[in-house]
């Protein structure tokens, strides 16, 4: 009976999962292993960065994901002039009542497009911080929780840096993992052209699962099995960071429980409920890069990605079986 039940939930969420992935594939074209690891970051409870040139589809990325979920999406458009308060929302008063009365912010929804957030300033770049860390709000002394699940896909242009603001140490941490969407092959291109020939495919788009789905899913995702040389792996690869010389700082301990629960939701996503190498040197470019601090500041996307490369490619690989 236990055994039936357990097969039974495992057939759920890939009926989930399935149904995402395929809805999101009616929009964009070849860009399976970024749904992949955008749904695995929705799953394990983080935010994900999406970092590329303007016109690869981030934005429709993150729009095509949201309409797939039946629940609410807010975006903000990041500029130089926009306050703390126009992300958070704020306190206004009622002549009326004399009292004073909280009007939220584009910050309480479940889904949250920051677009172009290195055009913000710091001071509001940090307005996301509690919210991203803490899933709450804090305005006046008064916190108040967002409600579940609240998922943050910010984007930003590596490219053009004038007049932009490089988002802080601490606000880089709080991303489960920085993507780039990446530019199509011939074949994809011209796939593209033939399916937005007459028609945006996601104008027409419709939810294939609930917010109660996705907690479900997140439910799911500490179940998934690690075995302990796998704990010991991902241990060994962010110790590498630490030791490399041309690293001020390496990943902290948040980077290696990232890396652990990024593993185990793409473990998910890729239809298995344990965790075999090949999931943490897929994602351990993603999800570790960013947290690297090299001795001159933070370095250009693709340095740190290419030391993270060598440093899996030369810690070993334990070789057993995975399952349970």
């Amino acid at each position: 009976m236990e055994e039936n039940k357990k097969e039974n939930a495992q057939v759920n969420v890939q009926r989930i999962i399935n149904a995402i992935r395929e809805n999101v594939e009616k929009v964009l074209v070849g860009r399976r292993r970024v749904t992949d690891y955008m749904m695995a970051a929705l799953i394990a409870g983080g935010h994900v960065l999406l970092e590329d040139v303007p016109g690869t589809g981030k934005t429709v990325m993150a729009k095509t994901l949201a309409r797939s979920v039946d629940a609410q999406f807010g975006r903000i458009q990041f500029t130089p002039d926009l306050l703390p308060s126009d992300v958070t929302g704020l306190n206004i008063y009622d002549r009326k009542t004399g009292e004073f009365t909280f009007h939220p912010g584009p910050v309480f929804c479940n889904i949250l497009l920051a677009d172009e957030i290195n055009r913000a300033t710091p001071r509001t770049q940090s307005s996301l911080l509690e919210c991203m860390e803490e899933h709450q709000v804090t305005v006046d002394g008064v916190t108040r929780k967002l409600q579940e699940p609240f998922f943050v896909i910010a984007t930003q242009n590596p490219v053009e840096t004038a007049g932009t603001f490089p988002l802080p140490e601490a606000q880089l941490d709080r991303f489960l993992m920085r993507l780039s969407v990446g530019l199509p092959t011939d074949e994809e291109e011209y796939a593209i052209l033939e399916r937005f020939i007459r028609d945006d495919p996601l104008q027409e788009l419709g939810a294939v699962c609930s917010g109660e789905d996705i907690l479900a899913l997140r439910k799911n995702c500490p179940e998934v099995y690690v075995h302990p040389e796998m704990l010991r792996y991902i241990q060994r690869l962010v110790s590498e960071t630490r030791k490399s010389n041309a690293v001020s700082s390496g990943v902290s301990p948040r980077g290696t429980l990232a890396l652990l629960r990024c593993s185990q939701a793409l473990a998910l996503v890729r239809g298995r409920d344990y965790v075999v190498p090949e999931d943490i040197k897929e994602l351990a470019k993603p999800v570790l890069a960013h947290r690297l601090i090299f001795l001159g500041g933070f370095a250009a996307t693709g340095e740190a990605e290419a030391l993270i490369g060598e440093l899996v490619d030369k810690t070993p690989v334990p070789t057993e079986n995975w399952s349970r």
